[in-house]
This record gives structure tokens, sequence and C-alpha cells, in this order.
């Protein structure tokens, strides 16, 4: 048994995704672990409770195809390697086609619990207002985009460079048993079942070509949230943009976006082809409350309200939660950290998760997981090795530590895990009739190719 008053400790400050993931991953190595949280004390412009991974933004980890997605193919690696996101992901999925969604309290409570419950574990609550003391030889900071002031100012201050910035955005969530289901049906884009879904996973919501062009014009000049001084001139995350500003893009960027019609047949209508699909996903286990997709926005409650309803099938739609805006940061990763995850200047902190520069759930939690590995095998007394760059762990780790920057000039910019940041395979591109393999079927047989390499390489890792 382990002697946790002598005995090294881990310190981990967040218990978010990744400082939840980190926790566990120590404590599961027979480390013990102090995981700091700063809520329910002190609380943020984003998060609703005090439970630990929370989900502020969707309740979606995204695709769970591991041979076709890199994103799936992440969870697939966090499986094998005893992720506990993944573990109550898994346990409290939701419908969601493709995807792999999750009840977001229950799940919340799933991983607080698991935490609260390690025996290796010491939960502390209360903000660490300012960098942690000389004292603690081993700590991981995992407090994500919403870092206290106090501790980002002094991260600042030791790194001697400015904290990056981008938005970050919520999507409303509105009341199944408001939606007109006259208007709307359930399908999933092309019928595809996913974890715990059967191929009718989502609500549609169908508008013509005028009803389109009307909502545009209408989320174009809405009455929008002003920025505060502070947050002004900070970029957005592309990948998230708030709906408005997609709409100021052009008049078909929402039609190729999160309002794509393609796969879905209007039940009502089937002869007549929709301009235009609103989709919403489940998210709670019951069943009684769906998040518009893609349909994150500052534009003003008010208005939200009304813009929202002229959707055909949400006339009436009752929302549990409008949709809003907070700012994320993020540290320059790949001139402050080292391949252990290490501050160069002070290698008794590691960082994890948000903070560092990737964007996404899973990739947060990920990260979490690996900086945990890394600070229990240090605690141990050995090095724990970066994962392969030919996983979807390495290529995460890479970008984060700026093995894949075109440059020293090159601009860090947080990014979701891609088959982009994976390193090359050599391809003879031919089915097994010898037949040449061209388009979208190419780019499928490369993406189950580098994921069957990673599946490999990750059987290795750790050791």
């Amino acid at each position: 048994m382990v002697d946790t008053k002598t005995s090294p400790r881990v310190h981990v400050i967040g218990a978010g995704l990744a400082g939840s993931e980190a926790a566990w991953q120590i404590a599961q190595m027979g480390v013990a672990v102090t995981l700091y949280e700063m809520r329910p004390e002190t609380t943020t412009n984003a998060h609703q409770g005090g439970g630990f991974a929370e989900l502020v933004c969707s309740n979606s980890f995204r695709s769970d195809d591991a041979m076709g997605n890199a994103v799936g193919l992440l969870h697939e690696e966090m499986r094998r390697c005893g992720s506990l996101i993944m573990t109550q992901g898994d346990a409290h999925k939701l419908p969601a086609g493709g995807a792999l969604a999750v009840d977001r309290d229950l799940f919340s409570q799933a991983v607080t619990k698991a935490l609260v419950d390690h025996p290796l574990i010491t939960i502390q609550h209360g903000e660490v207002s300012g960098l942690p003391p000389a004292a603690w030889e081993n700590v991981i900071i995992a407090t994500g985009p919403l870092t206290a002031p106090s501790l980002a100012h002094a991260i600042g201050e030791q790194t001697g460079e400015d904290s990056l910035a981008f938005f970050d955005a919520i999507a409303p969530i509105v009341y199944k048993d408001s939606i007109d289901f006259d208007k709307a049906w359930m399908q999933s884009r092309y019928d595809k079942k996913g974890p715990g879904g059967d191929g009718a996973d989502y609500i549609n919501c169908p508008l013509d070509k005028d009803q389109y062009e009307t909502f545009i014009e209408a989320l174009i000049a809405s009455d929008k949230g002003e920025f505060k001084d502070w947050e002004k001139n900070t970029p957005y995350f592309e990948s998230c943009l708030p709906i408005e500003v997609m709409a100021a893009r052009g008049i078909e960027t929402l039609r190729w976006g999160p309002m794509k019609p393609v796969g879905l047949t209007n039940p009502h209508s089937p002869t007549i082809k929709s301009h235009a699909i609103v989709q919403l996903r489940q998210d709670n286990a019951l069943g009684t409350l769906y998040n518009m997709v893609g349909f994150q926005t500052k534009i003003k409650y008010a208005a939200q309200a009304e813009i929202f309803k002229a959707i055909p099938g949400l006339e009436n739609a009752v929302f549990a939660r409008l949709g809003g805006i907070h700012r994320n940061t993020f540290i320059n990763s790949p001139k402050l950290l080292n391949q252990q995850l290490q501050l160069k200047s002070s290698p008794h902190i590691r960082f994890a998760g948000q903070i560092m520069g990737v964007e996404g759930y899973v990739e947060s939690a990920s990260l979490g997981l690996i900086a945990g590995r890394m600070a229990a095998a240090q605690a141990l007394g050995r090095q724990q090795s970066a994962p392969p760059l030919t996983t979807a762990f390495g290529a995460l780790v890479a970008h984060v530590t700026g093995g894949f920057m075109s440059g020293p000039k090159a601009k860090f910019q947080p990014m979701n895990i891609n088959f982009g940041l994976f390193p090359p395979i050599e391809l003879d591109y031919k089915d097994d009739d010898g037949k040449r393999i061209r388009g979208k079927d190419k780019t499928r047989f490369r993406k189950r190719h580098l994921a069957v390499r990673a599946l490999k390489d990750i059987e290795g890792w750790p050791i």
C-alpha cells in the first residue's frame, strides 16, 4: 500500500477534462495526487456547476469512426490507454449518428465520483491564485481556456510571453416537446448509425430558399452583444465560429456548413429537396433536451429567441439555454514547452489540455492523459517517452511542442486533431483487383491506413 504522506506527490491544478484525466492516470500508476479545482467557490462565465469535467459547449465528442476520422482514432487510442474520460463517455452515450455524444450531467457526475472515490486522489477546492509554490516539485497546470486571471498573469510573468487568446461559443438547447414534428423529423445524415444510435438520431428542421435567405438576413442584422475592451481584437477559432459571423461571410456559407441539406429526406415532403436544414442533437439521457448543432452565437438573448423561432418546427420552441460566447486563452506552447510538456524555464511545471493550444474535448483530455503519465513516471524515478509520432497522441504532442511548425515565423494557433498532423505514409493506391484508387476513395484509403498504423504503434506505448 502506498504511504501517501511520504511518497512522491503530483499536484494537478484544474479538474476539467484534461486535469481529471491527468489525475486519474497518475493515481492509476500508483502515485498520490492532489487535484485542485476553484469551482464552485470561484465561478466562470461559461460553467454551470461545480462538477469535474463539465462539458461547457457541445455535448459531443465528435466522430467515433476510428478508421476514417482522426478524432475517432483518438477515441480508440484513449480507450486502449485506460482513459477515464472515454470510459465514462461510453457509459453515458446518447444517440448521435456516427458521433459520440454524452449526457453532460451524468458524465460529469460519474467522472467526479471516480476521482473523489479513488484512494490516491485528494481533492482541494479553491483557487490557486499564482504559480505553484517551490515545494510542489511535480505540477500539472490544466486550467483550460478559462484560467483564473491571477494564475494567467503569473504564467505570463514567468514565461515572458503574452497570452494568446480566441473566442469559443455555446449553442442553444431546446426542449424536445416544444418542437413541431409536423414540420420536423428524426433522421441521421445518410441514416448513419453510431454509438448508441439507430440512424434516426437528429431532429431536422427544413427551410426553403426564401425562408433560408430571410434567416440569413436576420442573423446579419441581429442585435449582438458587445465585447469588453480586453476582449476586442481577439480572433475566433475557425472551427467554432458564431453563426452570425458565418452568415456574414456569404449567403451560401451556412448551407455548406451546419445547415447543409445533404443526406437527409423530409418525410413530410419527400419529393421536394430542402434548401437548408437545421439539425438538433440529443443533449441528455432522458431525451428531453436537444442542442442546435453549430448554432453558437453572440446574438443577444431576446434577438436569438425571435430569430430561431422563425425556423420551421421551432415556432413554439422553449429554450433551456440560449447561445453564448466566452474568451479562451492559451500559451505559445512550441516556444515554452519541451518534449516532456514541461515549462522550459521551470521544469517542475507541466501543462495539459486546452491551455496548451489544442481545441476539442478529447484533444484536451488526451494531453491530460499523456502529461499525467509523464508526471507519474517522474515521481517514480523514470521518464515516460512521448507517444510515437505516427499516433494521434504523438501528432498532438508534436503540434504543441512545435514538431510540425512550418518555420520559426509560423504562427501557433489552436487546432483539432486531424490526419494532416500525421507523418505521411507510402501507399500503393490500388484495390484488391489492382485498379487505381482515385478521388474520395483515395482519401478514405489513406486515412484507413494511417489509422491502422497508429493503432499498431500505440500498442507499444506506454512502456
